[in-house]
């Protein structure tokens, strides 16, 4: 059953109830704060320009633990060769609109104008989060995603030069690993993911992960 969310009523019906394939809620809205209670609860908004909001929490979740993100030997010898560092919230609005570009002119977005004002606002207030890998000087890729306690939601990313998500990616992880996270959020899974790190864990592991519940 899929649930009809009011503008005026910031909750969702319990996640436990999503569909088979994740879908639990349309309607509402993108403001901060159904957007934090959305993280939150493991739900995120994913549809298409001229839809109406759809909000998911799939029952298996996918995840990167960052302690265990996943290098590889031609990665290990590509950032030794090269001059590779991090900068994080450059210009959160500009990594995002990057991440929407390249994919609009691939195979299209679902990073709408209002999607874009939604998560330029939860960096305002301290709750998402963009990184991008510099190679010799040079912005090569990045990603940019939700941050609540010490979970990281990523959202999405793009490459502009060799290596460049995975590099935002694995300097993502290991400097949130110092900092005590318990996850990546990767939403679904993806061969690309998987390679990183990426493992399947039930939702109420995933919950117990968003407590502060090391597994």
């Amino acid at each position: 059953m899929v649930f009809k969310l009011e503008e005026n009523l910031i909750a969702f019906p319990d996640p436990t109830m999503a569909d088979d394939d994740g879908l639990l809620a349309i309607g509402g809205d993108l403001s901060a704060e159904r957007l934090i209670l959305a993280y939150s609860n493991g739900i995120f908004p994913w549809y298409e320009e001229g839809d109406p909001i759809m909000w998911w929490c799939p029952h298996e979740r996918f995840i990167i633990r960052p302690r265990s993100i996943h290098v590889s030997h031609s990665l290990a010898k590509y950032m030794k060769k090269h001059d590779v560092s991090a900068v994080y919230d450059r210009d959160f609005p500009d990594t995002m609109h990057r991440c929407r570009m390249k994919r609009e002119n691939a195979e299209g977005t679902w990073i709408t104008d209002d999607m874009e004002k939604a998560y330029a606002e939860l960096n305002r207030r301290g709750f998402a989060m963009a990184v991008e890998a510099v190679v010799d000087g040079v912005i090569a890729g990045g990603l940019y995603g939700v941050k609540i306690g010490n979970n990281f939601f990523g959202e999405s990313m793009y490459s502009d030069h060799e290596n460049g998500s995975k590099l935002a990616l694995v300097l993502l992880a290991r400097k949130l690993d110092a900092l005590g996270f318990n996850m990546i959020d990767c939403q679904f899974h993806t061969d690309f993911l998987e390679s990183m790190g990426g493992e399947y864990i039930s939702y109420s592991g995933y919950m117990e992960l968003i407590h502060g519940i090391i597994l």
